[in-house]
This record gives C-alpha cells, sequence and structure tokens, in this order.
C-alpha cells in the first residue's frame, strides 16, 4: 500500500529548514519527491542519517550553473506536478527558472516558493530568521511570563508551522485545482504570513477584549496558575492544563486540595496566591510521581519531557509517534490515514543518477 500522495511528482531544489520540511511531509505521504543538489552537496552531510528533513526522497546532483544542467532540470519539471524553491525573490529567475519560464514549458506545474518575507513588500529581499518573522507577526511578544523579555519559541512557529507546513498545504490545494483545470500557478509562502494566520484566534481574542497585550497575564501565556509548569521535589516539571471547572477539580483532588481555603478559579486578582498553593504542593513529590498519580484522570497533568526521554513514553510507544531510522530517533509520518499507509521512513540516501528519476517519471507520466 502506498501513502495518499502517491502519483505526485515533485522537483525540490535543496535548501534549509522550511521547503525541505514541506518536502519531508509530502514525501512521508507518499509523493514522489527528488531533491535537486548542487555537485558534491546531495550527499548524507554532516548530519548524515540524523538529518530528518531530507529523509524519503531520492536525491540527484546538478550544476545548474551550468545551461546543461539547466536542460536536465527542465526535462524533471516536464513531467512534474509541483516545483518548490527557498531563496530570496528574485534567486530562480536569474537561473532561468523562474515561474514564467516553468509554468510556459508545463502549464500544469505548481511552483512553490518558500520565503520569510514574501515575494513582495519592503522587506522581501530582507534577510531573517524564525524569531524576527514571530516578532514582526505580532507572537513573539506575547510569549513569556510577566516582567520577562519575551522567549523564542524554538524556531517551530515560523520555519516548520507557519512556514513548511504552510507551504506544503498550498501546494496540494494547487495540485488539486491543477488537475481540475489544467493550469497550475505560484504559492507565495511567506513565513511572516504564516504567523499571522496562526495568531488568528488569538487576534480574534485580544479584539474582542478578552486577551491582554501585557505579556505572561493571560489563560494560555503562563499568567492563569491553572495552565503553567510546576517545578516538582526531583527538579523536574510537570506541565497543568486545568481550564475547565470539572478538570480545575480534578486537579486540586489529586493535590490533595479540594476543600482547602483557595480562592475562586478565576479570581485574578488572586491568581498569586493560588500559584502559590500549587506549587507547595507539587513540590512535596517527584515528576515521575505526579505523572503516575495524574493518569486516568482529567486533570490535564503531564510530565515536562526531554526530547531524549519521549522514546520511552508508553503513549507514544504505543503509537509509534517516534521510531528510529537507521538508529536515529526520529518522529513518524503524520497524520495517520485509514485507507493508506506510507512506506516506512527511509533515511536520506546517496544521490541517485538523474536518468533513473527520469525514466521512473517518464513512466508514470505515460
Amino acid at each position: 500500500m502506498t501513502g495518499p500522495l502517491d502519483g505526485v511528482r515533485i522537483v525540490e531544489l535543496n535548501g534549509l529548514g522550511p521547503a525541505p520540511f514541506a518536502a519531508m511531509a509530502m514525501a512521508d505521504l507518499g509523493a514522489d519527491v527528488v531533491r535537486v543538489a548542487r555537485p558534491g552537496a546531495g550527499g548524507d552531510g554532516e548530519m548524515g542519517r540524523f538529518d530528518v528533513l531530507n529523509r524519503n526522497r531520492d536525491c540527484v546532483e546538478i550544476d545548474l550553473k551550468e545551461e546543461e544542467g539547466i536542460d536536465v532540470l527542465l526535462g524533471l519539471v516536464d513531467v512534474a506536478d509541483g516545483f518548490i524553491e527557498g531563496f530570496r525573490p528574485g534567486v530562480c529567475e536569474r537561473l532561468g527558472l523562474g515561474p514564467d519560464v516553468l509554468l510556459e514549458r508545463n502549464p500544469r506545474i505548481v511552483y512553490g516558493r518558500m520565503t520569510g518575507w514574501g515575494q513582495i513588500g519592503p522587506l522581501a529581499h530582507s534577510a531573517g530568521h524564525d524569531i524576527t518573522y514571530v516578532a514582526t507577526a505580532g507572537a513573539l511578544a506575547h510569549i513569556g511570563r510577566r516582567g520577562q523579555p519575551p522567549t523564542p519559541p524554538l524556531n517551530l512557529v515560523a520555519d516548520f508551522g507557519g512556514g513548511g507546513m504552510l507551504l506544503a498545504f498550498g501546494m496540494l490545494a494547487a495540485v488539486l485545482s491543477a488537475r481540475d483545470t489544467g493550469r497550475g500557478q505560484v504559492v507565495d509562502a511567506a513565513m511572516v504570513d504564516g504567523v499571522a494566520m496562526l495568531m488568528g484566534a488569538l487576534l480574534g481574542a485580544r479584539e474582542s477584549g478578552f486577551w491582554s497585550d501585557e505579556r505572561g497575564t493571560n489563560l494560555l501565556d503562563s499568567g492563569a496558575p491553572y495552565y503553567d509548569c510546576y517545578r516538582c521535589a526531583d527538579g523536574e516539571y510537570v506541565a497543568v492544563g486545568a481550564i475547565e471547572a470539572p478538570f480545575y477539580a480534578a486537579l486540586l483532588d489529586g493535590l490533595g486540595l479540594r476543600g482547602a481555603s483557595l480562592p475562586e478559579q478565576d479570581d485574578q486578582t488572586r491568581w498569586p496566591e493560588l500559584r502559590s498553593s500549587l506549587e507547595a504542593a507539587f513540590l512535596t513529590r517527584s515528576r515521575d510521581h505526579w505523572a503516575a498519580h495524574f493518569e486516568g484522570t482529567d486533570a490535564c497533568v503531564a510530565p515536562v519531557l526531554t526530547m531524549g526521554e519521549i522514546e520511552g513514553h508508553p503513549h507514544l510507544h504505543d503509537r509509534g509517534t517516534v521510531l528510529r531510522v537507521e538508529g536515529a530517533l526520529q518522529p513518524a509520518p503524520a497524520p495517520r490515514f485509514s485507507a493508506t499507509v506510507p512506506a516506512d521512513p527511509r533515511a536520506a540516501a546517496a544521490p541517485v543518477d538523474v536518468d533513473t528519476v527520469r525514466r521512473r517519471w517518464s513512466t508514470s507520466a505515460e
């Protein structure tokens, strides 16, 4: 059995971060994605089998500075459904690989462009990283504790959530449209746009007056004592998300605080007092004690695990949420499907001859 994207062919120009993430997501689900790298750069690289973002697809090495190399790449484009590049605006045009050229050769192709600032706008040609896009889109100001500087949320929000994942979503939407209409198009995926989209619910909450601009004072940003992390007796932490009244009641029951003289759950004027009571309770036992103690309840208490610990968690183990590929720990493909099952992930392989791909794709196209 193959994945739900079986038969979708994508050409990916080798890059960093969000564009490879989009290519990986599609390859995980069965798309035939071919990564194009410059000569000598298509191998495992420094990370080798640990380079999760390059898994599940073949790589060919092509010198795009030579006219012959451009012709070879265009031959793949002729029978592809999509093309992905993650360079600053204008780079591919200078290589002779801009969307006008590719769409003229293959009117059905979907041209995916992954950038931080997008193809237009005053910052379109500026450098940036996840933190700058998250800052500009209004997310970073709201991540962190009251009275403390904003906390960078790893590079998950812009690079992978608002960037790579949104590019994959846009590519697939455009491929569906092309199959229906016969016309491809350009997908302009900008990380700054994606972050703003991810902030939709919170923007609405702010506009309604429910959410404050003051960091660390709101329901989900460490302001509420019943939605936060607490240090335990062993120095480790648990995460608590007991928002709803029944969940909050289960939390108090588990901590032995039901009936104690505590402030009302949503009396914000007394949240510091409530927080102190919860802190004192969690400090009496270890993280793993509390995890076992609350397991099976609706208190919404979970151990804060490191990346090195997740493989041993029973739930993740039973679901196969993480797995080992050639000995390296990786996330399993997601989401899951009832009728189609992608092949097990494989690590990034050594480059293959481009003729191998052309023969495979030509047969598939026919």
